[in-house]
């Protein structure tokens, strides 16, 4: 994997004075920033071209370096200042990247709408699968409710037509407890797997699994905890009271659907963003062209500088002349 380079930006007169490269894809993505760290607050980034002859700051190998949803994660080899995140967010009508820590996105307030009344500030359109029976009405929220027949679960929102964003199955705790033990359920969370995200609700309490007098609660909690094993990506959520699960839900369908629209997003500018060209190949150090001369034969001492005669070979012998 190509390392994390920091260069001086040539443009002048500008008030993001550095570039920073990123070895994510074939050439790389280069941006401009204004400092070399999020040290003490995030960092706006914009995108830009990598110069023919940068003036380098920093360049530290890279561990690891991928996408995952609307952010780049990368984390460099060293000790200190090693884990940061490339965040893709919408602000002020326009999309906008910011170069951020764990620790700095904890003390600062993410420059993007919250939801307050509505779920990620819109009107949600709910699909109800025409089998549930006394379901949630979301009367008290900013919704639409449309009955369709669902291939999976009892609530889901579209991303488009035909292309669901995430589902919701919802469940007494009468009935988990009799899905679980004949194996419904995880039929069940098997199908809702499939779709982009996924949960199963139930309008009770965790606690109230070991009140039960039908069944044997340690069998309960047994099948439960096995069903978060096999199927990770569906969690089950436990929302205490009918109308918390149904808010919880409305605000699990909103999130999803922000997401996978934040994702097509960052994708869409990831693959417009100026490629940086490949890396050239860091200098050799002078340990590395002692050890290469010992063995090829050419006299150099073992400590000070390394003449330009046995430079000048290791450069032939290596291609690099």
């Amino acid at each position: 994997m190509d390392d994390f380079v920091i260069a001086e930006n040539p443009e002048e007169g500008t008030s993001l004075p550095y570039l920073v490269r990123i070895p994510l894809g074939p050439d790389g993505i280069v941006l401009k920033t204004r400092d070399t760290w999020p040290r003490t607050s995030k960092l706006y980034c914009h995108p830009a071209e990598w110069p023919e002859d940068p003036v380098v700051v920093e360049r530290v190998a890279v561990r690891t370096c991928r996408r995952r949803g609307a952010a780049i994660d990368l984390v460099l080899d060293r000790g200190r200042h090693s884990r940061s995140q490339f965040v893709f967010a919408r602000g002020r009508g326009r999309q906008m990247i910011f170069w951020q820590t764990a620790t700095v996105a904890k003390q600062a307030r993410p420059a993007v709408s919250l939801p307050t009344a509505r779920a990620h500030g819109r009107v949600l359109t709910i699909l109800v699968d025409t089998n549930e029976r006394y379901g949630w009405r979301f009367a008290n929220q900013q919704a639409a409710v449309l009955r369709r027949s669902l291939p999976a679960g009892d609530y889901a929102v579209e991303a488009e037509a035909g292309h669901l964003a995430a589902v919701v199955e919802r469940k007494s705790l009468q009935d988990l407890v009799g899905g679980l033990l004949d194996g419904r359920v995880r039929q069940q969370a098997a199908e809702l797997a499939a779709a982009p995200h996924a949960a199963i609700v139930v309008e009770d309490r965790y606690s109230q699994i070991f009140a039960l007098r039908h069944a044997r609660p340690s069998a309960v909690a047994e099948a439960l905890a096995e069903l978060a094993v096999r199927v990770p990506s569906v969690p089950v959520i436990f929302a205490e009271t009918r109308p918390l699960a149904e808010e919880w839900t409305y605000r699990f369908l909103g999130a999803a659907l922000a997401h996978l629209e934040e994702d097509r997003g960052a994708e869409a500018l990831v693959s417009a963003l100026a490629t940086a060209g490949p890396l050239p190949p860091s200098e050799p150090t002078s340990a590395e062209i002692r050890s290469w001369a010992q063995r090829a034969g050419v006299a150099v001492s073992d400590r000070g500088r390394v003449p330009a005669a046995v430079r000048a070979a290791y450069d032939r012998a290596h291609g690099r002349s």
